[in-house]
């Protein structure tokens, strides 16, 4: 079924003497070759970037996804699972059993304004990292431990940027699930998930390479990261967005005085 997809790449590879190229250790780095798919979720990118998953971008499949996070980053069987039912949406065809990195980049779909490293596809290219939208980012994070509310600030930052300069600016309440999901993906997959931080060098290292940070003394976590890990860290992240703040304690007093 996916053939069709990759005879256009191979034909023009043919034709310009281009053959991709690899390196020989099966997880090492490599950017993209003229022909791969990428998309717009920084961290599937890197995992094929390191052949965790096909380093061409193509037939991710539920069994490819499955092994390439649960070696790559540790997530359960479970967890990965659900994110392949999560993503399997933008294969357009019917009863679809993969899909491809840049069928990811369809906008509105998973795909969404207010990326913290992605510009809104309304000014352009919604995929490809963009530094000056993640300098924006990084201004909320000035400490070198991020905790939640910096990633928080960060997030909400970048909504209030989209929404005043972006016409077209969509952000609905399901948006708002896999945009909590994404932004508290670097504590889940580089950080501390108890203490609800990571070091903000392996999370810009991460995001302006597109490649896991072992090269600064990350290693994938031991413990199995499961669902619950995620709906924790999401619960967090939903809280700590909150504008509004609970009453002061005198003020309570007061309140409950009156009563």
């Amino acid at each position: 079924m996916w053939f069709p997809l990759l005879a256009p790449a191979f034909t023009i590879g043919l034709a310009f003497g281009y053959t991709p190229s690899y390196p020989h250790d099966e997880h090492s780095w490599a950017p993209a070759s003229p022909g791969d798919f990428r998309g717009p979720c920084p961290m599937m990118n890197t995992l094929a970037n390191h052949g965790f998953i096909q380093r061409d971008g193509r037939n991710m499949t539920r069994e490819n996804v499955i092994k390439g996070l649960g070696d790559g980053l540790n997530f359960s069987p479970a967890l990965a699972s659900i994110m392949f039912d999560q993503a399997i949406i933008a294969n357009p065809e019917p009863n679809a059993t993969f899909f491809t990195l840049d069928q990811l980049n369809k906008h509105n779909l998973l795909e969404h304004d207010a990326s913290l490293s992605r510009s809104d596809a309304y000014f352009g290219n919604n995929h490809v990292f963009n530094q000056t939208v993640f300098d924006q980012t990084k201004k909320y994070w000035d400490r070198p431990i991020i905790d939640i509310n910096m990633l928080a600030n960060a997030k909400v930052a970048r909504q209030l940027s989209s929404k005043a300069f972006n016409p077209t600016y969509v952000f609905t309440l399901i948006t708002e699930e896999f945009s909590l999901g994404e932004v508290v993906a670097p504590i889940i997959a580089f950080g501390d998930l108890d203490a609800q931080t990571v070091n903000k060098t392996l999370v810009e290292y991460f995001f302006e390479n597109e490649r896991l940070p072992t090269a600064l003394g990350w290693k994938k976590k031991d413990v199995v990261i499961a669902l619950e890990n995620v709906v924790q860290l999401n619960e967090a992240l939903r809280n700590a967005t909150k504008l509004t703040t609970p009453p002061a304690s005198s003020l309570s007093k007061r309140v409950v005085g009156r009563n």
